[in-house]
C-alpha cells in the first residue's frame, strides 16, 4: 500500500481528486452536516489532531469494522507489533475542527463538524499506530426539496427541534445545528440517520448513498415502523 507524506496529512495532491489524509477510526458515523465532540488523550491522536488543528486541515472519521477506538496489546497478533487489528469502512467523512480545548496535559476536548465524504484508494499505519489513506472526494449530496409525500420526515424532525428548544437546552447540548434545512432532503435525513437506533453497518449504509431522496424514503420506512411518523 501507499504511504501518504506523513508531514503534510492532508493536503491535495497535484491530482485534485486525490488527497492523503489522516484518519480516526472510531465507533460511531459522521455525517456531512454533523457534529462530534471527542476526548482525545491518546499520543498519536493528540499529535495528529495538534497538526490538523494548527494548520486548519480536516481529518478523516471512519466508522470501525474491527478492533476498538483505544489501541489494544495483543501480543499474538501476526506481524508481531503486539497491538490488536484495527479495520474500517472504506468510506469515510471530512471532520473540521470547530472548537478544541486542553483542560489537563495530555488531554484534549474537540467539537468537529462533518464535511464532505471521501473513499480510500489506499492506507496504512505508520509505526505509532497512526493511519493515513490517499482517498478521493465523494460528491456532496444535490440539493434536493423534500418532496410532498415526505414532509411528514421534515415535520416530524421540526417538532423535535421546537420540543429540544423548549427546554432550553445548551446549544452544545442541542443535537444538531442551525441552520435547520428542514425543507433540503439530504440534510433531514442525515440528522434523522444520526437520531435513530440503527446499527453502525446500517447508519454506515445510508451515509454511503448517494441518493439524498432515496436515505430520506428509507428514514421515512424506519419513522412509520417506530410510530414516530404516520
Amino acid at each position: 500500500m501507499m504511504r501518504p507524506n506523513a508531514n503534510e496529512p492532508s493536503r491535495m495532491s497535484q491530482d485534485l481528486n486525490v488527497f492523503s489524509v489522516p484518519l480516526f477510526p472510531l465507533g460511531t458515523v459522521l455525517y456531512p452536516g454533523g457534529f462530534l465532540p471527542l476526548q482525545i488523550f491518546e499520543v498519536r491522536y493528540l499529535d495528529m489532531i495538534g497538526k490538523c488543528h494548527r494548520s486548519g486541515s480536516p481529518f478523516g472519521v471512519v466508522t470501525l469494522t474491527k478492533g476498538s477506538e483505544v489501541r489494544k496489546i495483543d501480543p499474538d497478533r501476526p506481524s508481531g507489533d503486539g497491538f490488536a487489528d484495527e479495520a474500517f469502512h472504506p468510506i469515510g467523512t471530512l471532520a473540521t475542527i470547530t472548537e478544541l480545548s486542553k483542560p489537563q496535559p495530555g488531554l484534549m476536548v474537540i467539537r468537529c463538524r462533518g464535511t464532505q465524504r471521501f473513499r480510500m484508494t489506499s492506507y496504512d499505519r505508520l509505526q505509532h499506530g497512526q493511519w493515513f489513506a490517499s482517498a478521493t472526494p465523494l460528491a456532496d449530496d444535490i440539493s434536493m426539496k423534500v418532496p410532498d409525500d415526505l414532509r411528514n420526515v421534515a415535520t416530524a424532525l421540526g417538532n423535535l427541534i421546537n420540543t429540544l428548544h423548549a427546554r432550553d437546552l445548551a446549544p452544545d447540548q442541542m443535537p444538531m445545528k442551525p441552520p435547520y434545512l428542514l425543507d433540503d432532503c439530504g440534510w433531514v435525513a442525515n440528522r434523522w440517520c444520526e437520531l435513530l437506533p440503527m446499527s453502525l453497518d446500517q447508519k454506515h449504509r445510508m451515509m454511503a448513498l448517494d441518493s439524498p431522496l432515496l436515505r430520506l424514503e428509507l428514514v421515512s420506512d424506519l419513522l412509520v415502523k417506530s410510530g414516530i411518523a404516520k
